[in-house]
C-alpha cells in the first residue's frame, strides 16, 4: 500500500538519476579500460586521442534529433531505445586497440545513443514533473553524472586490475540491461491533462496525441486540435534561448577540461601521485554532486515560497554558482600544495554545479513543451565546447612546455584555467541580461 502511494512522478525522477549515473559510469569506464588496453599494446598518444575523441562526435551530432524524436515519439520510448543500443554495443565489441576501425566505429554508435538522453530525460520530466518541483528534479538527475563519474573513478580501476579490461565493457552493458528493465516495467507516458486526476496531481500535460483528443478532433471537426509543429525559427532566434546555450557551452567547457587536465595538472604542474591522493582526488566530483542538489532545492524554496520570481531565481543561482567558480577557476594555479588544488577546484565545479540551478533547468521554464528540442541545441553547444576546450588546452600545454621547458610552473597553466574562469563571467553577463523565467513558447 506504502508502494502505491509513493508519487508515480518521483519514481520517475529517480530513474532518471540512476540513467544519468550508468551513462558517466559507462563513460569513465571505458576511458579508464581503454587506456590500459591500450598502453599495454603500445597505442601512441595521437591514435588514443582519436579513439577518446570519437564518442563526443557522434554525441555531438544526436543532440537535435535526439530532441526532435522525444518530441514526436516520446522521450520515454527514445530513452529506452538509447540505452538497448548503447548496452547492446559494449556487450558486442571486444576492446582490442589494435581493431582502430572497430572501435572508431562503436564508440560513435555509443555518442550517438547517449546523445538521445539529455534531451529524452528533459522531455519527460516537463512532462511529468509540476513546476514548483522542477528545480530539485532536474538538479537530482543532472547530478547523478558526477555521482557516476566519481564511483566509475573509484570502483573501475580495481575491476580492470583483477578481471581485465574487457570486463568493464561487460559491466556497464549489464547496467545498462537492468536500467532499460526497470525503465520497461515501471515508466509510463503521463496521465492526461483532460483527465481529473491528472489536474489533481499536478501532473505535467503531454506532447503526444492521445486518442482522446483524436476523438474530440472528430467529433467536432479538424479545428478543434491542432498538431503543432515545432518553431524551429523562433527556438533559433531567440534571446532566452541563446542565453542558455552560451552558459552550457561554458558549463561544459569548464567541466570537461578540469576532468581532462586535472590529473595532469596535479602530476606535472605539482608533482603529485595521483596514486597517493587517495579520496581526495574523488572530492570535486563529490561536491558537484552535492551542490547540483543544494541549487535544485534552493531554487525551489524560493519559488514555491515566493522569496523570489522564477525569472530572479534563475539569475540569482547561475550568477553565484558562475561568478565563485570563476574566481575559483583563476585562482587555482597560485595553489601550489595537493590540498589547496582539491579545495579551489572542488569549490570551481561545486558552484558550477550550483549554477545548473539557473541555466539547466530554465529549458523547461521557457518551452516546457519543447524542453527536448531546446535542451538538444544547447547540449550541442556543450559538447562542442568539450572538443574545442579539450584540444585547445593540449596546444596551450604544449606552447607553455615549448616556453619554460616544463609545465611544473603556475605560469604554464594560467591560460588554461583562466579561459574557463573568464568563460564564467561572460556568461553569467549573458544570463542576467537575456534570460527569463516566463513561457515564452507555447
Amino acid at each position: 500500500m506504502k508502494w502505491m502511494k509513493f508519487p508515480k512522478r518521483y519514481l520517475i525522477v529517480v530513474l532518471t538519476f540512476i540513467s544519468t549515473c550508468v551513462c558517466y559510469v559507462e563513460r569513465v569506464g571505458f576511458s579508464i579500460a581503454y587506456t590500459v588496453a591500450a598502453d599495454a599494446a603500445g597505442i601512441n598518444q595521437s591514435s588514443k586521442g582519436t579513439i577518446l575523441s570519437t564518442f563526443y562526435y557522434g554525441y555531438a551530432c544526436s543532440q537535435v534529433p535526439g530532441g526532435w524524436a522525444a518530441q514526436k515519439i516520446g522521450g520515454r520510448r527514445v530513452l529506452l531505445l538509447s540505452f538497448v543500443l548503447w548496452s547492446s554495443t559494449c556487450f558486442l565489441v571486444p576492446l582490442d586497440p589494435n581493431r582502430v576501425t572497430v572501435l572508431v566505429v562503436a564508440r560513435l554508435l555509443v555518442g550517438v545513443a547517449q546523445g538521445f538522453i539529455f534531451p529524452s530525460i528533459h522531455t519527460v520530466l516537463a512532462q511529468w514533473v509540476p513546476p514548483h518541483e522542477r528545480s530539485r528534479s532536474v538538479s537530482l538527475t543532472t547530478s547523478g553524472m558526477y555521482l557516476g563519474a566519481a564511483m566509475g573513478m573509484l570502483v573501475l580501476p580495481s575491476l580492470v586490475k583483477f578481471r581485465g579490461p574487457q570486463s568493464v565493457f561487460l559491466a556497464e552493458a549489464a547496467l545498462g540491461v537492468m536500467w532499460s528493465f526497470l525503465w520497461f516495467k515501471y515508466a509510463t507516458d503521463p496521465p492526461r491533462s483532460e483527465h481529473q486526476k491528472a489536474t489533481a496531481t499536478s501532473f505535467g500535460e503531454s506532447m503526444l496525441p492521445t486518442k482522446a483528443s483524436q476523438k474530440i478532433k472528430a467529433e467536432n471537426g479538424p479545428s478543434t486540435v491542432r498538431t503543432s509543429k515545432i518553431p524551429w525559427k523562433k527556438i533559433l532566434v531567440s534571446g532566452p534561448v541563446w542565453a542558455i546555450v552560451v552558459n552550457n557551452f561554458t558549463f561544459h567547457y569548464a567541466l570537461y577540461v578540469l576532468m581532462n587536465w586535472l590529473p595532469t595538472y596535479f602530476e606535472l604542474g605539482l608533482q603529485l601521485s595521483l596514486q597517493e591522493m587517495g579520496f581526495a582526488k574523488m572530492m570535486p566530483y563529490f561536491n558537484m554532486f552535492i551542490f547540483s542538489n543544494i541549487g535544485g532545492v534552493l531554487a525551489d524554496h524560493l519559488i514555491t515560497k515566493r522569496v523570489m520570481s522564477v525569472t530572479k531565481t534563475r539569475k540569482f543561482l547561475n550568477t553565484v554558482g558562475f561568478i565563485v567558480s570563476s574566481l575559483a577557476l583563476m585562482a587555482l594555479p597560485i595553489f601550489r600544495t595537493s590540498g589547496g588544488a582539491v579545495l579551489c577546484s572542488s569549490v570551481a565545479l561545486g558552484f558550477l554545479a550550483l549554477g545548473r540551478a539557473g541555466f539547466a533547468v530554465n529549458h523547461m521554464d521557457i518551452a516546457p513543451k519543447y524542453a527536448g528540442i531546446v535542451m538538444g541545441v544547447s547540449n550541442t553547444a556543450g559538447t562542442l565546447a568539450g572538443i574545442i576546450g579539450v584540444d585547445m588546452t593540449g596546444k596551450l600545454l604544449e606552447a607553455a612546455k615549448a616556453e619554460y621547458s616544463d609545465l611544473s610552473g603556475p605560469e604554464s597553466w594560467r591560460a588554461v584555467f583562466y579561459i574557463p574562469g573568464l568563460l564564467c563571467v561572460f556568461s553569467s553577463f549573458i544570463f542576467l541580461l537575456f534570460s527569463t523565467g516566463e513561457r515564452i513558447f507555447d
